[in-house]
């Protein structure tokens, strides 16, 4: 099958679920109809799916992110300060490394907004619909909603990350206190930890907790280059970790935090 016409059958297969998409005419441009596709997925709750659905779906995300153009993180330039540290702005979904990290929420089956475009809706959009069951498993299992803090593992699916870690970070509605610096906090090392169990030698966070959740962008990076220093200092598993920035502003304010850490070794050392 050509992409077109896989986009096509898995369309008119997520159509046929429900009676109330009967009426929905399918677009005729390429572009429109991956809209239509992804907001069908995103909506799609959390259910078994015909092996066929899954072989023709898997093809077409592979093929689509391949066109995106897949990023080695082993090949990201370190900065100079540590060769252990990658900052980059790119799409965390077309990143090959060992494991990436969803700033997820606490029903942790990815966002249900249709082509929102907040990462946990992208990473489960290329991941494909069997991570939102996956997670959805999961949670029945655990039977309570994830606290801010920890952190949970899954296969990366269809993205060129083995492993995708899933955290809750603090919702700050209120003045930052230094509970939800201690959660934040929380969420690196738990990631880190979780990672090194399962053997990762690389792991690339996003900014957890800096969009929606509203934490303060300058002292979130504070947090997230200090934790990680912490951890590599303990443990070597771990030998590469990208901080994935979205803008150039994100870039920057990590440029200054991650500048510091070897100054920050030497200064312990003496």
């Amino acid at each position: 099958m050509t992409q077109d016409e896989r986009r096509l059958y898995l369309i008119q297969e997520l159509m046929k679920e429900n009676s109330r998409y009967k009426n929905i005419e399918i677009p005729g441009k390429r572009e429109q109809q991956w809209r239509l596709l992804r907001s069908l997925m995103n909506v799609r709750p959390p259910r078994p799916v015909s092996e066929e659905f899954l072989k023709i779906q898997d093809a077409y995300l592979q093929e689509l992110i391949a066109g995106r153009g897949i990023v080695d993180a082993d090949k990201l330039e370190s900065v100079p300060s540590d060769p252990r540290l990658v900052i980059w702005k790119g799409d965390i979904t077309t990143l090959k490394i060992d494991a990436i990290v969803n700033a997820a929420n606490s029903r942790m089956e990815g966002c249900w907004q249709p082509c929102h475009d907040c990462i946990d809706n992208c990473i489960h959009t290329y991941s494909g619909i069997q991570l939102r069951l996956h997670c959805h498993e999961m949670m029945v299992k655990q039977g309570h909603p994830e606290p801010a803090g920890r952190a949970k593992i899954t296969p990366g699916f269809n993205l060129p990350a083995k492993y995708i870690l899933h955290t809750v970070g603090p919702v700050i509605d209120h003045p930052l206190t230094q509970q939800d610096c201690d959660l934040l906090a929380s969420c690196y090392e738990a990631c880190l930890k979780l990672a090194a169990e399962y053997h990762c030698r690389s792991i690339a966070f996003c900014c957890i907790s800096t969009g929606v959740f509203r934490f303060p962008k300058e002292k979130a990076a504070e947090i997230a280059v200090a934790q990680v220093k912490k951890f590599l200092e303990q443990d070597s598993t771990i030998k590469r970790v990208v901080f994935n920035v979205f803008t150039s502003a994100d870039e920057s304010i990590y440029r200054i935090f991650a500048g510091l850490v070897r100054k920050e070794i030497a200064a312990a050392g003496k």
